[in-house]
């Protein structure tokens, strides 16, 4: 379906390097605002650069997707030479298409994570990479989300009838 998600995990922090290595994933693209960092708060910009840091042990790397503009997300992520595409256009899925041929990187090398159902998840599917669902890093929304939040739970409640979406602590690879 469009928008299941292939995965559902509490938080992009709860990642194992080990499983995503198990699964052969090479690249992590992740949505920035509420997934990587709250989209009001800074401070889990340290854990964001902790998790950049153990995926690249790893040999994964991190590559911000976003429909946020470069300046935005430069000011964020350039100090942690973490990887970015800006206006993105998501629920589209040119921009994950192109980053992951740049990459050299087959569709099942990269995982898209993402905090919404309408845009992450979506442009994950349609990309042809494993999608997975997490939690928002906090409860409130920029403006413009709270519309798609008020259509996800719609979604949600159609998802339910065939298969209820539960968040587990960490991925399983299954």
């Amino acid at each position: 379906m469009l928008f299941r998600p292939r995965y559902t995990i509490d938080t992009i922090y709860h990642l194992d390097t080990d499983v995503l290595q198990q699964m052969n994933v090479k690249a992590v693209f992740s949505d920035l605002d509420n997934t990587l960092l709250a989209w009001n708060e800074f401070e889990t910009a340290k854990k964001m650069d902790e998790l950049n840091q153990r995926l690249a042990k790893a040999g994964i790397k991190l590559v911000v997707i976003s429909n946020n503009n470069a300046e935005r997300i430069g000011k964020v992520l350039n100090p942690y030479q973490i990887d970015f595409v800006a206006k993105s256009r998501k629920p589209l899925p040119f921009a994950i298409t192109k980053k992951r041929e740049q990459l050299g990187l087959a569709k099942d090398q990269v995982m898209m994570v993402g905090d919404q159902l309408i845009t992450d998840i979506q442009a994950g599917n349609l990309a042809g990479v494993e999608s997975v669902l997490v939690k928002p890093l906090v409860e409130t929304d920029k403006w413009n989300t709270r519309i798609n939040r008020f259509l996800e739970k719609i979604i949600f409640f159609f998802l339910a009838i065939s298969h209820k979406v539960t968040f587990k602590e960490t991925l399983e690879n299954g």
